[in-house]
């Protein structure tokens, strides 16, 4: 793999992640295409894209800003989930699947972002 951010489990992670967006917004209402919809999957596809774009080239602090971009996504699809919620676009269930694989790579993005130093 000639790409560093192939060979990192957040990486992989974030992809998995936004595929399993993808998939739980088809099933939203045709009048949030442009406005959720979209915002949740340019959100979630945002994080595999910071951490690609921070790992090319870049010095740690490059990378540790591109991450903290990467964490801002990640805050915003947790927006999404209550969002998406509240509007009884998803289940309960759902959101907790969702929510719970959304901490779990929040704190592996940080422990990465803190093993690059200051």
């Amino acid at each position: 793999m000639p790409f560093k951010f192939e060979q990192l489990d957040i990486w992989k992670l974030s992809i998995e992640f936004a595929d399993e967006v993808h998939l739980l917004t088809r099933g939203f209402p045709k009048e949030e295409l442009f406005s959720l919809t979209s915002q949740f999957k340019r959100a979630a596809d945002s994080v595999s894209l910071n951490i690609a774009e921070g790992s090319i080239g870049q010095s740690d602090a490059e990378q540790r800003k591109f991450l903290g971009y990467s964490i801002r996504s990640l805050a915003e699809c947790v927006n999404c989930l209550y969002l998406s919620e509240r509007r009884n676009y998803i289940s309960r269930e759902e959101f907790m699947k969702f929510y719970k694989r959304s901490e779990i790579l929040f704190a592996k993005l940080n422990r990465f972002r803190r093993s690059l130093g200051e």
